[in-house]
């Protein structure tokens, strides 16, 4: 009997964190359609794109302490890379070598979450700016207009929330 509640309890977060990843692609993709600052619209840009929102949802999980933000954070992570996984293999990639195509691009994940501005909560233009041009997917001279973008959707993704 406590076990079903168990469950049911591990389902919420489930469910929260598959609609903040359906959140997540669906502002990615306005931001990667609507806007020419990138330097190429495919598969890395997008990766790029998803992996900052979903740092952006983790860290922000974690400083207004969202109720299980843990366990909503790991399902987050999970739901991330099955998408990975699934998106890989419509691209053609076989069964033999997909996990060292999903492996890396968990590893790139995580040195990208490693390398996010410590302050999310003043996280500003500039640091924002910076972090941008470390991975390389904007083109010259629009960082500023990218950066600025990107921390709209971020702060009205907050708003939204509260």
């Amino acid at each position: 009997m406590i076990l079903h509640y168990f469950k049911q309890k591990e389902n919420t977060e489930k469910k929260l964190a598959y609609n903040l990843y359906n959140k997540i692609l669906s502002d990615s993709n306005l931001l990667l359609n609507q806007n020419n600052f990138f330097k190429e619209k495919n598969y890395k840009t997008s990766f790029e794109i998803v992996s900052i929102f979903i740092i952006v949802n983790i860290k922000r999980n974690i400083q207004f302490k969202k109720y299980n933000y843990k366990l909503i954070n790991e399902e987050l992570i999970n739901i991330f890379t099955l998408d990975l996984d699934e998106s890989l293999r419509i691209k053609g990639i076989g069964d033999m070598s997909i996990g060292k195509y999903v492996k890396s691009y968990i590893k790139k994940f995580y040195f990208r979450l490693s390398h996010f501005p410590k302050n999310i909560d003043n996280l500003n233009k500039d640091d924002f700016c910076q972090y941008l041009n470390y991975f390389d997917f904007i083109k010259d001279n629009k960082e500023i207009e990218a950066s600025e973008k990107f921390l709209n959707i971020f702060n009205n993704n907050i708003e939204a929330d509260n």
